[in-house]
């Protein structure tokens, strides 16, 4: 029982931490996953779990982010059915081939995703070039094949998300950041709850199929959904240009880690 509350008052702080890390960068399992492993638990049930306890951050972020999301309810519908969809195949997945499988893939996914949104670094989401363009998620107009291109890439975060998750945000940013024109305040709210509900789906598939260690839930859970409340008021006054970096710079000092991890 004394060990319990020592992790208890461990968990509680980082996932705080790690929910404001994740709604403002995208990398909460940057913090997170290596937490549940430190305290005594095996790789693939600390993903597990870890998808399970993210599922507050969503839940915080949307509670933070009404403003953001109620702006945007269309572009919402756009993208959540298929992030969804992506992660129950990739909580399938996982089940069916453990994440080890996929880790010398995952260092490129989040090297591409950094480098993708530092390319969107200067953008100005009031520019006039980039509010009458055609190549945006809000445009219904566009161009079909542009809309399956954007559809499939928005899954198969998803199903990365279900799959292992590592940086999975930092994908969608990277994604929405490069199709839409809204501003990064709007697009990271939309970010934040499309992948606490792709959380919550690949925990649902998981309770049936492999082992959540729920009594650590409980303490990460609640601090990410501290965390998960404040980050979208830092969001909103840290300038986008600034953020964008930040995030990055971060990611691709992740893929060179999960590099070494996967190839030494």
């Amino acid at each position: 029982m004394a060990d319990y509350w020592q992790h208890f008052l461990f968990l509680l702080p980082i996932g705080i931490l790690a929910g404001i890390v994740s709604t403002t960068a995208g990398l909460a399992s940057l913090v997170s996953y290596p937490a549940l492993l430190a305290v005594g638990i095996p790789p693939l049930f600390a993903n597990v779990t870890n998808t399970a306890a993210l599922v507050m951050t969503g839940l915080g972020a949307t509670v933070s982010s009404h403003k953001e999301l109620g702006e945007h309810k269309k572009e919402l519908v756009k993208i959540l059915p298929f992030t969804l969809g992506g992660s129950i195949i990739g909580a399938w997945l996982l089940l069916a081939a453990p994440a080890s499988t996929f880790e010398k893939a995952v260092p490129f996914f989040v090297l591409v995703a950094g480098l993708l949104l530092l390319s969107q670094v200067n953008k100005n989401p009031h520019s006039d070039m980039d509010l009458t363009r055609k190549d945006n998620i809000e445009d219904d107009d566009h161009k079909p094949v542009y809309r399956v291109v954007v559809s499939i890439g928005i899954t198969l975060v998803g199903m990365y998300c279900g799959y292992f998750g590592a940086a999975g945000g930092v994908l969608l940013l990277a994604i929405l950041s490069a199709t839409t024109t809204m501003p990064f305040s709007s697009y990271n709210a939309l970010k934040n709850l499309s992948l606490g509900g792709a959380n919550l789906i690949a925990t649902v598939i998981y309770m049936f199929s492999s082992h959540i260690y729920w009594s650590l839930v409980i303490p990460m859970g609640i601090g990410l959904f501290i965390g998960g409340w404040i980050g979208p008021h830092i969001v909103r006054i840290i300038p986008e240009k600034i953020l964008k970096i930040i995030i990055a710079v971060l990611a691709m000092g992740l893929s060179v880690d999960l590099f070494v991890k996967a190839y030494f």
